[in-house]
Order: C-alpha cells, then structure tokens, then sequence
C-alpha cells in the first residue's frame, strides 16, 4: 500500500506506517511538509528507511556513522542516488497556494497516487483550534476566524482525497476542533459532512462516499447521518491508554471507502509506560545558564546551591519543613561536574529500565546507536532555575505538581506575569512527574521549559528535545535536524509513531 503523507511534520505518523511489519506493509509515496527544518529531519529519516528497506549495507552504515558522531559525512555524500530517492519522497511543499498544489498534483499523477492500493493520512495544522489557540486568537484585534488559513487547511487534505478516494484515509487533529465554529457552523460537523463525501464537497458532482469510524468504540458517521446525533467525544483517542507516556489527547478519524466490506477493528488498550519508564536512565544533565555570561557546571553549580539554601530558608518561615528538607540535601547531593548535553552525548542505547513495555522497549531503542541524540539541555535565567527546582520539589513531596500563585508562595518565586493571579495558567510552571504519563507535549515547548520541567531536582532543567521525543515515542535512532528550538517544534507537532503503529495495523487489516 503506497501512503500520501499531508503536513508531515517530522514525520511520525507517517514512520508508524512505514515500519509495520519491518517496512513491508506500507510504503511512503510522497510526504508533503512546508517548513524548512521538519522538511530536511523528514529526508533523513525516509533515507534511512530506504536504506533499510534496500538491505543497502553501506547507506545503513553511513545513517550510524552520522548519527554516531560528528565528524562523519553526511549520508548523502556516502549514498547519493539513495539520497536523491529520498528526496523524492520527502517534499517540502506548502499546501494551499497554488505553487505548491501545482507540485504536488504533478506527484500524485506521475506516480499514479489514489484508488485500492493508496492511502491518505495527516494532520492539517491545528492551531487555530486549540482552546489556547482560540484564546490568542480572539484578544488579537481585528482577528477574523474566516480570514485564518489554519482554520480551511483541512480543506487541502479534502481536495486531495477528492482527486485520489484512497481505499482509506486517516486525519488527526487536537480536541479543540470538536467545539470550534466558523461563521456560526459547528466545524467539526462540517468536517464531516465533507469527507464523507469528499468528491461533491469539492465540486458538487457524485463520488465515492466513505464511513468514518472511532478507533476506540463502534461509533462510526456515514452519507445520510445528522452529526448532531452522535457523540464527537467518542473519535477522541487519550494516549496514554495505548502504551504512550504521555496524556496526548487527539481527534482521529478512521474513513474508509464505502465498497470495502471488511470490519474496522478498535486500538487495543495495552501496559502503561511512565515517564521514567521513557526517560529516567537518560544521562542526567544540568541545565545551561542565560545570559550565557558563565556557563560553567562550577557557575551552574553555586546558583542552584544558592537557590536551594534560600528557598530552604523560606520554606521554613512557611513551616513548609518537608521542601525546606529536601532542598537542603539537594544542596549536598547536587553533581557539580553535569555537562549540559549536545546533539550527541555518550550513551549505552540499552541502558533503560527491564519493567518498561517490552512493546515500547523494543521499538524505541537501537543497539547499534553509540550515543543519545538531540539531548542537549535549554538555557534558564537564575529566576527560573529557583522556580523549577521549586516545583520539582513540590511534586516530588505531594505527588502533584504547584499549581500557580497559590502554591508558589515563596519570596521570588512569582514571575513578573500581568495574568500570573488570574487562574488563567495556574499550570504556567508543569513538572512532568516520574510514576505516570506526562502532560500534552505541543509546540509551545519550542518557546521555553516551563511547561515541561524535569522530574529530577538535582537536574534542575526542562525535558531535553530527546527526553520529549521518548514521551512522544520516537525511536531513538530518528535524528531531528534544525535549531533546538526547531527541534522541539517537531517533536511537539507530532504524532506519535507507536500510536501510528498501532492505527497503521487496523488499517493494513482492512485493506491488505
């Protein structure tokens, strides 16, 4: 089955259907992605699984040897006409203008992409549905929902399943979308509505109509239904009931053509995975100081130790004498020779704990891989460093992590927020606690840590772009190429490649 990939990302949901059954069961045909960095981490990825697919031992080995160490070549100058296939593949190209549809049209005939043996996955761009998105959205002034391109993406995935009607089609995108209007229509119901019947909702003309289905329970929406009568909640798939670390929450939509008779199957709960499970025999890193004035483990060091005896001192004027505790013997415990981490750190790939998901376990390390890639730690002011060592305290005494001003109640602790005492964000400063799956991993976390502080007090720091892309499940061996910054968007935007996995196999039953 060859796979149409929509606002690829990095690429993972598309690597879930490329590696089920070893790469045998689907194959990618065209991934379609606009933005520079996410568009050059998806070319690497699909050279090395063309590498592998190939059996080809020298591209292999070029993949390990870049991955293993900087002073390798790049795999396109060991493999160059895999390389030029893998471009090929991986496009980057902007849906919705007419250059890029111009481009991708022209793939889509050359490589005579739609009908029984071709699928269509993504995830248009979600933004603008997101509840926090809808919140910037409408204090912006001036802001008309209809004039956002974000809000009519979904429309360009539309178009190409008009011109392809695939044997199925899966589409993902944030619950935010379930309760989202746009000129007074629910837009999820149009949604609908339109991939029900993709060929009259983009010319008015009769076509193939397909069922949509829940992967998590019976309901299922086909030609003739109200939406009003179902119940959207039910298309919502949590993560975390499906070996995921993560309490990623998102809206897939399973469609299949109306003339294939075979039943759609539901995603089978399986064994929790933790966030130390993911993340806790990682190499342990201290976080990099800004300005980067001093960025010595020496500097890093004598602030945190400083920070610790303060906030010791106050925690015990607040009769908080468990943290005032505990921070004094992290002043002790702290290592004061932690490196901040690099895009590759030293590392034994099979140095991770025996009772984690042998599922989770076996698709995520790689033996042959000598290092831990994209593990460097962010840069934190002073001020935030108190903060979340703070906060990792806090959670790792309550079991919960701080939740805003009324938890933060330490001399300095409180940032400089105009919103920091409305209750908007009383979640501003999120500790990703070790013995359960982590919070949402979404963009913003390109912006800064707070969001996704290290369990770890003696660590000190926000989740490093690898730590993130455990929790998301990508397999160590993916290489994210581009800025850290760039990279945490990556990560953030995707979707997971064991969820895709496990989504790829209901669909590779219904059509293989």
């Amino acid at each position: 089955m060859r796979v149409i990939d929509l606002f690829s990302g990095p690429g993972g949901l598309g690597e879930g259907f490329a590696a089920l059954d070893g790469g045998s069961a689907f194959e990618i045909a065209v991934s379609a992605e606009m933005e520079r960095s996410a568009h050059t981490t998806l070319t690497l990825r699909a050279f090395f699984r063309l590498a592998k697919r190939s059996g080809d031992k020298k591209a292999i080995n070029a993949y390990y040897a870049f991955c293993n160490s900087a002073l390798a070549s790049h795999p396109s100058a060991e493999a160059p006409l895999l390389w030029k296939i893998a471009q090929q593949e991986a496009r980057q190209i902007q849906l919705g203008n007419a250059p890029g549809d111009q481009i991708l049209d022209g793939i889509l005939k050359d490589k005579k992409l739609g009908g029984d043996d071709t699928i269509l996955i993504g995830g248009p761009p979600c933004q603008a549905y997101s509840r926090i998105g809808r919140v910037k959205n409408n204090s912006k002034p001036g802001y008309v929902p209809e004039d956002d391109l974000r809000h009519t993406l979904y429309l360009e995935y539309l178009k190409v399943l008009a011109k392809t009607l695939p044997a199925v089609f899966v589409m993902e995108n944030v619950v935010g979308i379930l309760s989202s209007t746009l000129k007074g229509r629910r837009v999820f119901h149009d949604i609908l509505l339109d991939l029900c019947d993709p060929v009259r909702a983009v010319s008015g003309k009769n076509g193939p109509t397909y069922v949509i289905h829940s992967l998590t329970s019976e309901t299922r929406y086909e030609q003739g239904m109200n939406p009003d009568e179902i119940d959207a909640r039910d298309f919502v798939i949590k993560s975390e009931n499906y070996g995921i670390p993560q309490k990623r929450h998102r809206v897939i939509l399973l469609g299949v053509r109306e003339d294939i008779n075979a039943p759609a199957e539901l995603l089978m709960p399986s064994q929790g995975v933790t966030v130390r499970d993911a993340i806790g025999r990682l190499p342990e890193l201290r976080s990099q100081i800004s300005p980067l004035r001093d960025d010595s483990a020496s500097n890093w060091h004598r602030t945190v130790t400083e920070s610790c005896l303060r906030l010791a001192k106050d925690a015990r004027v607040k009769n908080l004498n468990q943290i005032a505790s505990r921070l004094t013997e992290i002043s002790r415990d702290l290592n004061s020779d932690l490196a901040s981490g690099a895009d590759r750190v030293e590392f034994s790939s099979h140095n991770i704990s025996p009772d984690v998901s042998p599922h989770y376990l076996k698709w995520v390390v790689d033996q042959k891989l000598e290092v831990c890639l994209n593990h460097q730690a962010k840069s934190h002011m002073t001020s935030d460093l108190g903060r979340y060592l703070y906060a990792s305290v806090f959670s790792e005494i309550n079991r919960f992590g701080p939740r805003g001003y009324k938890d933060f109640t330490l001399p300095g602790l409180a940032p400089d927020h105009a919103n920091w005492e409305s209750g908007d964000f009383l979640d501003r400063f999120k500790v990703q606690l070790f013995d359960g799956p982590s919070s949402t991993m979404t963009c913003h976390i390109s912006k800064d840590g707070h969001s996704i502080i290290h369990p770890d007090p003696l660590q000190c720091r926000a989740l490093t772009v690898r730590e993130a892309a455990r929790l998301q499940t990508f397999p160590d061996n993916y290489f994210f190429q581009g800025t850290r910054t760039e990279q945490y968007h990556q990560v953030g935007n995707a979707v997971p490649p064991l969820l895709a996995r496990q989504i790829a196999k209901i669909v590779f039953k219904l059509t293989g």
